[in-house]
């Protein structure tokens, strides 16, 4: 019988006694992973130091069995030095970071941070692809002694409007908003706000929430795409914040704080904001929170009806039913 070229992948790493190996599921290989329950020598690792988008690790270890809680993040970000600050957060592009090594060159920079014992799809280790790599431009990737920034570019904020967590691409925050207090403008779904950004309905200083539009909510938690690209169009994106319980790109830049949980639709403390409340966005502190007590947002919550879902019907119903909070990676509930 001819193998297929999973198959002959399985059958070398048996061959040449791989028993772990670690890579990120689907995409091209959804073949091979197919294949994984024939060739039970084989284990698929998740390791919990990778630092990947922190609600797609929440994902990966939960299906994994590994225990990887968002505040995770931080510690990883805090030992973790920021090199390089592509478009949008910097002057470079992708192209830029390929000429000057590319992703090896950043790892061999951080080697010492790095666990270079932890194999890889390659069949070598992370030290072993990393050995010969080294960086051909410094104005692209900076020396480790010399970052841009002694930790990394995520930061994961906690408080009285996040306590599951919220996410914020803190290496594209403009200073001045990395410490902001401002009154809440409120919408219940991104077509809401991005009409009253077309209609030029806040005033700087403001933090537009977007809500009702997370894993349950949305439902699937979808892109707020739309409403950061128009604040960055009108060239406000330093001078309003936005945050939501929805999910933003790799291109988001300044205070765009996401990924906050619990959700609306799972009466996460979101829901209980109105138009005027007070939001205070901490992040070198990893703070998000609102000036409402503890027992107002309570009351309010209490007082909201019940949430009705935007699709009630079909396998987005039963989704929506079934999914968890972002904190936990939406992944179902077992």
């Amino acid at each position: 019988m001819e193998l297929t070229g999973a198959q002959i992948i399985c059958e070398c790493l048996v061959r040449e006694g791989v028993e772990h190996f670690f890579g990120i599921p689907g995409g091209a290989t959804i073949p091979f992973y197919d294949l994984l329950p024939q060739y039970p020598q084989l284990k698929h690792i998740l390791v919990r130091h990778e630092q990947v988008a922190a609600h797609a690790a929440d994902g990966y270890a939960h299906e994994a069995g590994v225990d990887f809680p968002l505040k995770m993040v931080n510690e990883i970000s805090g030992r973790t030095p920021q090199l390089c600050r592509l478009s949008p957060a910097g002057p470079h592009h992708v192209e830029d970071l390929h000429r000057a090594g590319g992703i090896a060159a950043v790892m061999k920079e951080i080697e010492s941070v790095l666990h270079t014992e932890v194999p890889t799809v390659t069949g070598g280790t992370v030290g072993e692809n990393i050995a010969a790599a080294g960086v051909r431009d410094r104005a692209v990737i900076l020396p480790f002694a010399e970052p841009h920034s002694p930790r990394g570019g995520l930061t994961v904020l906690f408080g009285s409007l996040a306590p599951e967590g919220a996410v914020v691409k803190s290496a594209a925050v403009a200073p001045q908003m990395m410490s902001h207090r401002g009154p809440a403008r409120c919408f219940d779904s991104e077509d809401e706000c991005v009409e009253a950004i077309m209609e030029h309905h806040f005033k700087e200083g403001d933090v537009l929430v977007l809500r009702y539009e997370g894993p349950r909510g949305g439902p699937g938690m979808p892109e707020m795409l739309s409403p950061t690209s128009m604040i960055s169009g009108m060239g406000v994106d330093d001078k309003v914040a936005l945050i939501t319980d929805g999910r933003f790109s790799g291109a988001t830049r300044d205070a765009a704080i996401g990924h906050v949980s619990p959700e609306a639709a799972a009466g996460g403390p979101i829901a209980a904001l109105q138009d005027g409340d007070e939001v205070i966005i901490d992040i070198a502190n990893q703070r998000l929170d609102t000036a409402l007590s503890q027992g107002e947002i309570e009351a309010r919550l209490a007082a909201l009806p019940d949430f009705q879902p935007k699709i009630d019907s079909g396998y987005l119903k039963r989704y929506a039913q079934s999914v968890t909070s972002a904190s936990r990676g939406a992944v179902f509930k077992d």
